[in-house]
């Protein structure tokens, strides 16, 4: 979609923030004050907000982040690493090669001038030399000679948390594997919505995947195609991993809270006695629904569930028995639910079309695809990608057309919800331990829920006084 449709779409104001125990109080208050006057307030020092306006006073007080500051003043996680004795990595006689496509490790070392033998030694000798036929684009493969030229070492790099070096000994190769862990530090970020959450998201320095797994997170009890208002505002705390003191991905979310118009929703990350890991409310009520409310990373809504709708192609009234989610060609489009395919193929009005059965009453809908990646009689998972938004079938352009039918009728999907079925929730005999886990963060989005309200009322008696 070009840039000049999305003009008038808005954005987030988003701030965040990883507070570790050598960022000076001042600098963590001035952080802050940033967050708390997150509404029409652009910083010149502060990423993440839009465009780089005027440095405006801090009127706020400062209580609830003294709490913040309390809570997150606790060293980072320490590194866990399992490690065997190896000799220093990559030191300058080592010679590094970055796999290519289609590259094996026999032509990368053939071009070094090894020989077959000593390659056929190297996978042959030691336990891991198998995975060394394995070898994929963007790893890195280092080789060390001695003074002589012979082969005495090579290292496979798999990703950085993981290598293999095999070194020659009397008996021929031996390999040592390290693996390492990435370090954990919390870290939060607080906005305001204008309209767009995602767009205006990546722009504030949140990675994609974040976006899309808050997203996921609220998906069934959020449409954020038509649900999101003007002055809906998130939290999230969540974690960033370091490698070598730099930032190597972001990590998982802790916690998370949505005002959307006026009503807060809470999710927090919890495992159960079961070992399994999901997001439940305060209550204990798990976040994961029997459908999400959208079944697709959309940009925005073109027509709703109409039974006397116009079709713009035929001319003629014919009832419109779904919702149209309109979005680029290659969106992704997503299982509401758990199911079973029990229609897939091609029609002249669908075009490539997908029917999922979802138990003994439910069937939903996903007509147009671009491209579809699942087969009639394959089961398919909340979530799991179905296809891609086209433009087939008879369409004006591209879309989804997402249908829901309970016992063969159709239903709005808009409103559906309220007569599905309700979420499982812990067990009471969870409850306690549920309660005393969360209870951190908790006390941390009530704090950063306090603190977007303050600079809402802070933002609005501005404006008034200005009238």
């Amino acid at each position: 979609m070009s840039e000049a449709k999305h003009k008038n779409r808005g954005a987030v104001r988003w701030h965040h923030q990883s507070p570790t125990p050598q960022m000076s109080r001042g600098r963590l208050l001035a952080i802050t004050a940033a967050i708390a006057i997150v509404s029409g307030v652009t910083f010149k020092s502060v990423t993440g907000f839009n465009g780089g306006g005027e440095s405006a006073q801090l009127e706020t007080p400062l209580d609830n982040t003294q709490q913040l500051e309390t809570l997150n003043g606790a060293a980072p996680n320490s590194t866990h690493e399992k490690t065997a004795e190896l000799s220093a990595p990559a030191a300058p006689s080592w010679r590094e090669k970055i796999v290519k496509q289609g590259e094996t490790l026999s032509q990368i070392l053939q071009k070094a001038g090894y020989s077959n033998q000593e390659i056929h030694n190297i996978t042959s000798q030691p336990q891991d030399g198998k995975s060394l036929v394995q070898i994929l684009p963007g790893q890195t493969i280092a080789f060390k000679p001695d003074d002589a030229g012979e082969l005495v070492g090579l290292r496979h790099i798999k990703s950085p948390l993981e290598s293999v070096t095999y070194l020659r000994t009397d008996a021929g190769f031996v390999s040592q594997t390290v693996l390492r862990s990435p370090k954990s530090q919390e870290t939060w970020a607080t906005g305001i919505i204008d309209s767009s959450l995602f767009l205006a998201g990546e722009k504030a320095g949140l990675s994609q995947r974040m976006i899309l797994d808050m997203a996921n997170i609220f998906g069934g009890v959020i449409d954020f195609a038509l649900d999101t208002r003007k002055g809906d505002t998130v939290q999230l705390v969540y974690e960033e991993l370091f490698l070598d003191d730099k930032k190597f991905k972001d990590g998982e979310i802790i916690a998370a809270s949505f005002t959307n118009q006026g009503e807060t929703f809470n999710a927090f990350r919890y495992t159960d006695v079961n070992a399994d890991t999901n997001y439940y409310n305060e209550d204990g009520v798990s976040m994961r629904k029997a459908f999400l409310m959208a079944p697709l990373d959309f940009t925005r809504v073109s027509s709703n569930f109409n039974m006397r709708r116009l079709h713009p192609i035929y001319k003629t009234v014919r009832p419109h028995k779904g919702t149209d989610y309109a979005a680029p060609t290659g969106t992704p489009v997503y299982a509401a639910g758990d199911g079973r395919v029990v229609q897939a193929g091609y029609t002249r009005a669908n075009g490539n079309y997908v029917f999922i059965r979802h138990g003994d009453k439910y069937v939903t809908r996903y007509l147009h695809l671009h491209k579809r990646r699942v087969k009639s009689g394959q089961s398919v998972s909340q979530g799991q990608v179905l296809g891609t938004v086209g433009s087939t079938g008879s369409a004006t352009g591209p879309h989804l057309h997402y249908e829901f039918l309970v016992n063969g009728k159709h239903r709005n999907p808009r409103t559906v919800y309220k007569d599905l079925p309700k979420a499982t929730a812990l067990p009471e005999n969870e409850m306690a331990n549920f309660r005393q886990t969360i209870k951190k963060a908790n006390t941390q989005l009530a704090i950063l829920n306090a603190n977007n309200n303050m600079a809402m009322h802070n933002s609005s008696s501005s404006n008034d006084a200005l009238n």
